[in-house]
């Protein structure tokens, strides 16, 4: 494991690193505190630096760590596809090389599946479980035909005018979310290869956690937009119903106010993380 330098920005408060396990190897970076860690799972075809918002909003001294899935971002694309249940072993040992015995997960999106699986395989060292604008895999209520197609491909990451066409259709959200999302998404984006990018659509159609759900023990928050075209709101409802220890927090906004209004939903997340309450 050896460190790489971060930009000058984040040097005084967190690090990026190159984690090696086995054949993969990870970009990682760690906002140090005190604490359990909270591990951020990002969605689909997207760097870690996108989340960049959320860590802002976060309280500051609590640890966070995020990374790029293989073939994302820095990290590089593996000769052959993987699953789930795969990532989730691999996020669990890049966690012990940090030497984080116990960790707090977020999940967003398809992130939302990699958070659900580490909780499932891991039950004593995932503390917390946090689902943002996510559902339950290859079996969930779908979003429409026309919006599965424009988030097929990783168009939208490489082409800001694109991005700016699509972003209120498939995002949800403010009718201005064409300028947020590229100052969102763009700004602190690095892409997922093509390759990359197949292999997590593969991932997400063969895995479902529509069964499981009921073993996951951790408490977990489900945080959903009611005017989310990707993921319906129904799947979190659905989700709620079969968690055994769930709270539900609903906004008016899309599928990526986790990044848009990071102000408004990373302290909901922290009030969940460090209360036994519900969430304001």
């Amino acid at each position: 494991m050896s460190a790489n330098a971060s930009s000058p920005a984040l040097d005084d408060v967190e690090r990026t690193e190159i984690v090696r396990v086995g054949a993969a190897t990870l970009r990682v970076r760690v906002r140090d505190g005190g604490g359990i860690p909270l591990v951020l799972c990002n969605g689909i075809g997207a760097s870690l630096d996108v989340l960049q918002p959320l860590v802002d909003h976060l309280r500051r001294d609590r640890p966070v760590v995020r990374f790029d899935v293989p073939g994302t971002g820095e990290s590089p694309t593996p000769a052959l596809p993987y699953g789930f249940p795969f990532l989730a072993r691999l996020l669990g040992r890049a966690l012990d090389q940090l030497g984080y015995s116990r960790a707090d997960v977020l999940g967003f999106s398809w992130g939302g599946a990699l958070a659900q699986q580490f909780a499932f395989q891991n039950p004593r060292r995932c503390r917390r479980l946090v689902l943002v604008a996510t559902a339950t895999g290859a079996i969930m209520v779908p979003a429409s035909p026309l919006i599965l197609m424009k988030i097929a491909t990783p168009r939208r990451y490489r082409d800001p005018d694109y991005l700016a066409s699509v972003a209120a259709q498939i995002y949800g959200g403010p009718v201005d979310l064409g300028t947020a999302a590229i100052a969102a998404l763009g700004s602190h984006m690095r892409p997922a290869s093509w390759r990359g990018y197949l292999y997590q659509l593969l991932a997400g159609t063969v895995w479902t956690s529509l069964f499981a759900l009921p073993a996951i023990r951790q408490p977990t928050l489900l945080i959903a937009g009611t005017d989310d075209p990707i993921i319906p709101t129904v799947n979190a409802h659905l989700m709620r119903a079969l968690l055994p220890h769930p709270q539900l927090y609903l906004h008016d906004g899309g599928h990526i106010d986790l990044i848009t209004r990071a102000d408004t939903i990373g302290p909901v997340i922290d009030c969940f993380l460090d209360h036994e309450g519900s969430p304001p």
